[in-house]
């Protein structure tokens, strides 16, 4: 049962900065996440500041210079329907289409998708965990099969977006909006894993709100993909998942990005399998040899071992596709 809350729907960036910054308050875009976590009694809110109002920050288009803007209100399905998204970044109109189900996919937005809340079941559930204030994380000696086997303790959640790894390949940048003024930093540096702070998943402070994801123009030869695997064939949230992109020239890979989902607190990227593609022909040799090295610190928990051999399988599979496309 939801609690008692009051609601305020603003219509500027400044006039969220304010609302957010009181005590009590959430932020509401989507509203996917945050109604089932005060349902389920997660957190409580005294304010739901909701920002459906703030046209400035919906739609995605064209950057000065080249690359492209994505208003965090923009839905995950006008990100997997939008052509210039799927020829240029297919990678990520793959993962915005392979997130949740039509429904939810027409409601969620990309900020929202990005600034989810985990979805382990101790957190969700009945159990003052780790990550909720308590002493324990449950998960440890508790059912981890869906939990890391990368970046984990003292939390062994997995993030659960899927765009989230698909930007991070991109190496997209966000830009945060707040008290102190409007900052805009990589993707990759706005996740926490929990060794840096167990209550918090990423860097947002009381007031910040985050207004827009920004792409580079792609590079040239870059080819790109997202792969998820999950426990059902529909809405349902990655085992593992691998946002690969590859850009070649001469027959010989000169930028690889290999991003994992499903597997860590944050969207996992895998330097050592990088290094392993960097330079080279992407043949059966070196896609194996990438996919071996993807895993090889891994540290599963006793339910999940599973998911060493299927983020190796996943790598192959993704990188022998790239292989043949262009």
């Amino acid at each position: 049962m939801l609690s008692q809350f009051s609601y305020k729907r603003v219509t500027s960036v400044k006039e969220a900065m304010d609302a957010a910054g009181r005590p009590g308050a959430r932020i509401l875009a989507g509203g996917t996440d945050l109604l089932g976590c005060l349902r389920d009694e997660v957190f409580t809110a005294s304010t739901v500041v909701s920002l459906s109002g703030i046209k400035e920050i919906k739609g995605i288009g064209a950057r000065a210079g080249g690359g492209l803007r994505i208003g965090a209100l923009t839905t995950l399905s006008e990100i997997a329907d939008n052509r210039q998204v799927a020829s240029s970044y297919p990678v990520l109109a793959q993962a915005a289409a392979a997130a949740a189900s039509p429904q939810l996919r027409n409601q969620g937005t990309a900020g929202g998708n990005l600034c989810q809340r985990p979805r382990c079941w101790y957190f969700r559930g009945d159990f003052q965990c780790l990550r909720k204030g308590g002493k324990t994380c449950f998960a440890v000696a508790g059912e981890n099969e869906f939990h890391c086997i990368f970046g984990g303790g003292p939390c062994f959640i997995v993030h659960p977006s899927d765009t989230a790894s698909a930007l991070v390949a991109l190496d997209a940048k966000v830009t945060i909006a707040g008290p102190k003024g409007v900052r805009t930093i990589p993707l990759a540096s706005f996740f926490v894993l929990p060794e840096v702070s167990v209550v918090k998943e990423n860097v947002l402070t009381p007031g910040e709100v985050l207004t827009e994801i920004l792409l580079d123009p792609p590079q040239p030869g870059a080819r790109s993909t997202y792969r998820k695997v999950r426990e059902r064939g529909a809405f349902d949230f990655a085992l593992v998942g691998a946002a690969v992109l590859v850009a070649l020239a001469g027959g010989k890979v000169q930028t690889a990005r290999v991003v994992l989902s499903g597997v860590a607190p944050v969207p996992w990227r895998s330097a050592d399998a990088e290094k392993a593609l960097a330079g080279r022909s992407l043949d059966a040799a070196t896609v194996a040899a990438a996919a071996a090295a993807a895993v090889k610190d891994a540290v599963p928990l006793p339910w999940n071992e599973f998911k060493v051999p299927l983020v190796r399988g996943v790598l192959e599979e993704t990188l022998t596709r790239l292989s043949e496309a262009g």
